[in-house]
């Protein structure tokens, strides 16, 4: 993978950046850290300057924004909900726990995408929930381009610090993946047990 985006990015420079960083909004497991890292490498042998080099990566960020967010508006927040709420009930989530999340993400919407952009994993499917919940395409986009400025500037400056060394910090990004999915699923068992002690409580 990290051969393969160096030699994409080296044909075509920061259109390649530009394009990586969407399709790991798109694709997840595409580490967004290692292309922002290699994009930093590429800022400390001047091939490329600071500034355009987070101006595009920060324009594919966006741009695959969107797509999950159109995924979102086309799915609409009922079928979403009805979705989830389908595999929740292999986990003992109910129809109505799933609909309170929706009611969550209304009133803090606006902070769930700013900061959700800023956590692994988080930062791509964020944007079906916002799609689904018709947030203002103009909100979204100032949101997402903020959160995801701050996000590539980080990690593209310390691919620039790192030059050559810049493989090293790859896994820091694994440490906090992991960290963010293991925060994920506390989180999933709380609700479920808070949903199961609010039922149990009817009976």
């Amino acid at each position: 993978m990290i051969d393969w985006a160096a030699d994409f990015i080296d044909a075509i420079g920061l259109l390649g950046v530009a394009a990586l960083v969407a399709l790991e909004n798109i694709f997840p497991p595409i580490p967004s850290e290692l292309v922002l890292l290699l994009t930093g490498f590429n800022v400390s042998e001047t091939r490329f300057g600071f500034v355009g080099a987070i101006v595009f990566a920060t324009i594919g960020s966006v741009v695959g924004a969107y797509f999950l967010y159109g995924v979102g508006r086309l799915l609409n927040e009922d079928r979403l909900e009805a979705f989830l709420a389908g595999i929740g009930r292999f986990v003992g989530l109910k129809k109505s726990d799933v609909h309170t999340g929706f009611q969550w993400f209304e009133r803090h919407g606006t902070l769930v995408v700013l900061f959700g952009r800023l956590v692994p994993v988080v930062r791509s499917v964020v944007s079906i929930p916002a799609g689904a919940d018709k947030m203002p395409l103009g909100r979204f986009t100032a949101l997402t381009a903020f959160g995801s400025l701050v996000w590539n500037t980080i990690w593209i400056s310390i691919g620039w610090g790192l030059g050559d060394q810049w493989k090293k910090a790859g896994h820091w990004g694994d440490y906090i993946q992991y960290g963010v999915i293991a925060l994920i699923a506390v989180g999933l068992v709380v609700l479920i047990a808070r949903a199961r002690r609010r039922s149990g409580s009817l009976t």
